[in-house]
């Protein structure tokens, strides 16, 4: 068979907002597209309109969008096998399942919700907790198997109530091969007679997948590991449909975990942890907000390369990779088929890493909203020095603020446990020479300081982790902050002998 172009495509029901989990199968998608110069699709799954959040599905787009996973074809920019979302596609399906009825592959079933309620209590009763609509039940039910074709058309013509479902051969073993998990054998008995097609014109996922797959030429089905025991179903659909020379590939995803391992990620745990678990933050329509990995400061390059990185590796040492990096060496041979632990801390550490990447001129376009914010007005040059000079100790933007602040304002208060331990008579007399010392640099620069400095204590024969633990505590209000020499250098003489000499008088009454 020559090779086929590859098309994939993303899925979800626009129910609620996109878990990380949908967001790392999207990303999966994408990477396996583009590593094969294939298409990339968006394709929305709202059969089911019980289910249906207003909302979703621009929550979707958008979440995608920021993670920069753009897709070729779509409900957002269309395409040659459009309209991609189902309920635009609700004319085309019911052709498809008369077609499996017409060739033996499905049947009607008029079987009432209650009528199918009593019989599972009945069956309950009797102790038999796991029955289903299949091989063998379906002999005994209202269906177009045990009814006449006469009472069957007077059913459908009376508007009776019908699903359509499909009709599994007996006693065969159905073998499937998953890209990720190898070869899957299902024993049809085993399998329930999935509804197709319902009376109110829908179709159920099954139908309306599998067609959509077959319409659009996906040549790669990639989805979570949920969906796994609805390959069986599927690939006998393409089967009783005359398509299986051209039934995609299917290799379904290991599960995202819980930080301890124990059962699948959900929203209660990061609630619970304190970590997002969706791309972008949520406001559901009932008014109720779950944060965002966007809204708590990640990077949308961190978050992708983290969520890479769960159940995936390239087989070697790296951990940080650019989004043509992972392209390059993205391939389902090295996805795993174990669940993968999710890490929170692990999350920050990926921020960190490329918040340390960014320069100090891209940080400083990030920060000066946040000092708007505190109402402090400063040139972007000297921001830029101070974000190079703290980036280090930041795992997200905002932790810039906390270990900079002192840059911006004066101390208003100064730590007692330092005055306590370090501070003496001779200090002030100390500390006012060095500014006088400082006052005096005509190369003014950090190296410069910190070599007069030093100079000057040992000239002096000072203790120099005393006078400098002083000298840092009149600056900035305790024992924090970069090297000493740097702090003077971006405050400037004539505020350093200004906060030398107030640092002194408030001292001075404690």
């Amino acid at each position: 068979m020559e090779s086929r172009r590859v098309r994939v495509r993303f899925a979800p029901s626009p129910t609620g907002p996109l878990h990380m989990g949908g967001v790392r199968t999207a990303l999966f998608n994408y990477l396996f597209a583009k590593k094969h110069g294939g298409d990339f699709i968006l394709r929305i799954e709202d059969t089911d309109q019980t289910r249906y959040v207003p909302g979703a599905e621009d929550y979707i787009i958008k979440s995608l969008k920021w993670c920069n996973l753009f897709f070729d074809e779509g409900v957002d920019n269309g395409g040659e096998y459009g309209p991609y979302r189902q309920s635009d596609r609700k004319s085309i399906y019911k052709q498809y399942a008369d077609k499996l009825i017409e060739n033996g592959w499905a049947y009607y079933a008029f079987d009432t919700p209650d009528e199918l309620d009593n019989i599972r209590k009945k069956n309950e009763a009797e102790g038999k907790h796991n029955w289903q609509y299949d091989v063998t039940s379906r002999a005994s039910m209202r269906n177009s198997l045990t009814l006449t074709a006469h009472e069957t058309q007077e059913l459908l013509s009376q508007n009776a109530q019908f699903v359509i479902r499909f009709k599994f051969p007996e006693n065969e073993n159905i073998k499937a091969i998953d890209l990720i998990r190898g070869e899957v054998v299902v024993n049809s008995n085993t399998l329930d007679d999935k509804v197709l097609f319902k009376s109110d014109g829908m179709p159920t996922y099954h139908l309306a997948n599998v067609v959509d797959d077959y319409l659009m030429k996906i040549s790669h089905v990639i989805r979570g590991e949920e969906w796994l025991p609805s390959m069986p179903l599927h690939v006998m659909l393409y089967r009783a449909f005359g398509w299986s020379d051209v039934m995609p590939q299917f290799a379904h995803l290991p599960l995202l975990l819980k930080p301890d391992g124990k059962g699948k990620l959900s929203k209660r745990d990061g609630d619970r942890l304190g970590f997002p678990v969706f791309p972008l933050e949520w406001k559901s329509p009932e008014g109720e907000v779950s944060s965002g990995y966007r809204e708590s400061g990640y990077f949308a390059e961190s978050f992708v390369n983290m969520i890479a990185l769960l159940g995936w590796n390239a087989g070697t040492e790296q951990e940080i990779f650019t989004m043509q990096e992972l392209i390059d060496s993205f391939s389902l041979e090295r996805v795993g088929k174990s669940g993968s632990k999710f890490d929170p801390e692990k999350a920050k550490w990926f921020n960190q890493q490329y918040l340390r990447m960014k320069t100090g001129e891209e940080l400083a376009d990030l920060f000066m909203p946040i000092l708007k914010e505190q109402n402090i007005n400063v040139s972007i040059e000297k921001v830029v020095t101070i974000c190079n000079l703290v980036k280090e100790r930041a795992v997200f933007v905002k932790d810039l603020w906390q270990h900079s602040y002192f840059f911006f304002q004066k101390p208003e208060s100064y730590d007692e446990k330092v005055v306590k331990k370090r501070w003496d008579a001779n200090i002030p007399a100390i500390l006012e020479r060095v500014s006088s010392l400082i006052s005096e640099i005509k190369d003014f620069n950090s190296e410069t300081i910190k070599h007069s400095l030093h100079e000057y204590m040992e000239a002096n024969q000072l203790n120099m982790g005393q006078v400098m633990n002083c000298l840092r505590l009149v600056l900035v209000g305790g024992s924090l902050g970069p090297d000493i020499a740097e702090i003077i250098n971006i405050l400037g003489k004539e505020e350093v002998k200004e906060r030398i000499f107030h640092g002194i008088e408030v001292i001075n009454k404690f």
